[in-house]
């Protein structure tokens, strides 16, 4: 993840869009995963890619979601697929509920191949963000980090990324998540870094502290599954302490609230290179070599597990470059757990 999500020079632009549809939009297509209708629709422009690589490529990252969720966390959703006449990939996303639908605008360069798509995480990204009810503006770390750190984590889990990847974009990205001098927690605190870096250094916390106390019987993500089952997704607005204590309750131990209590308004900084010492990961060039003998060895195999079925929608027809079954799969990981 090397590009800020957003281009806010680009965000009014979105959002005028989203109220005035262009009237020579492509028909809406229109496919069913994890319970929920996905709308998908490519807006007036050129693009290299076909439409049913686009397709494919929406396909792909709802069933990332799905498996990650046990269920996609709405029922209904559209996807705007946005052509810009610059750049050469995917640009940037913005989700936002209009007239009670999510709809997810994403920005896709007319030179994005696809190649562009299959690397793509910005999808995934944005549709992570309908797993959480809308939260006040302070809290919008806890949005994003969690968006930040379960978009690799759910596409490994369906073979679309390597494990040494995912932990790989971790060690680099989660330093940029520390306090810097005059931090003042992380509701106080609404940096870049600290919005997206520290919200997914809270999210790999509470990962660890929950499995550790639970035995490896659940992590995070039976955590934001249960604030799913909970009724807390996008559609509706909570206060974060409520959410925070839907996840404790789907757990049965109060890590959330407890490690929220920590970091909402004090400075916490983490040893991070003894902490990858314990789980066992090894920065080795570009990627990671994991030592399966580390005292939390077992705590990273548990978090990259796939734990189900996303369902026939999801069936590969073939893995990506880089993914899983090019290196450490998921399959191999459960073997070892």
């Amino acid at each position: 993840m090397v590009a800020a999500l957003y281009l806010f020079s680009t965000a009014a632009e979105l959002s005028a869009a989203s109220a005035n549809p262009s009237p020579t939009s492509a028909p809406t297509e229109s496919m069913s995963i994890g319970g929920a209708a996905i709308n998908v629709e490519i807006e007036a422009g050129d693009l290299s890619v076909s439409p049913s690589q686009v397709s494919e490529w929406v396909r792909r990252s709802a069933c990332a979601v799905t498996e990650y969720y046990a269920g996609f966390p709405v029922r209904n959703v559209d996807v705007k697929i946005m052509p810009i006449d610059e750049g050469k990939g995917v640009m940037f996303g913005r989700t936002a509920v209009v007239d009670r639908t999510p709809v997810i605008r994403v920005g896709l360069s007319r030179f994005a191949r696809d190649s562009s798509l299959a690397d793509d995480w910005v999808m995934t990204h944005e549709m992570v963000h309908l797993a959480l009810p809308s939260v006040p503006d302070e809290h919008h770390w806890i949005e994003e980090g969690i968006a930040t750190y379960v978009e690799p984590i759910a596409r490994a889990q369906v073979g679309d990324l390597s494990s040494e990847t995912v932990w790989r974009e971790l060690v680099d990205g989660l330093p940029k998540g520390l306090p810097a001098p005059g931090d003042q927690g992380l509701d106080n605190t609404h940096t870049w870094g600290r919005t997206y870096w520290g919200g997914a250094l809270f999210c790999l916390m509470a990962d660890i502290e929950i499995h550790q106390r639970t035995n490896n019987r659940c992590g995070l993500q039976d955590a934001l599954r249960g604030i799913v089952r909970a009724g807390g997704n996008m559609e509706q607005e909570w206060p974060l302490a409520r959410a925070l204590k839907a996840g404790d309750e789907a757990t049965g131990v109060p890590v959330l609230i407890e490690l929220y209590d920590r970091m909402k308004a004090t400075p916490i900084t983490p040893d991070l290179p003894a902490l990858w010492h314990q789980l066992g990961i090894q920065p080795s060039g570009n990627s990671v070599v994991f030592d399966q003998g580390a005292p939390l060895a077992s705590v990273v195999r548990s978090i990259m597990a796939k734990r189900s079925d996303p369902g026939s929608a999801c069936v590969h027809v073939g893995a990506h470059p880089g993914s899983t079954a090019d290196s450490m799969s998921v399959l191999e990981i459960q073997d070892t757990f």
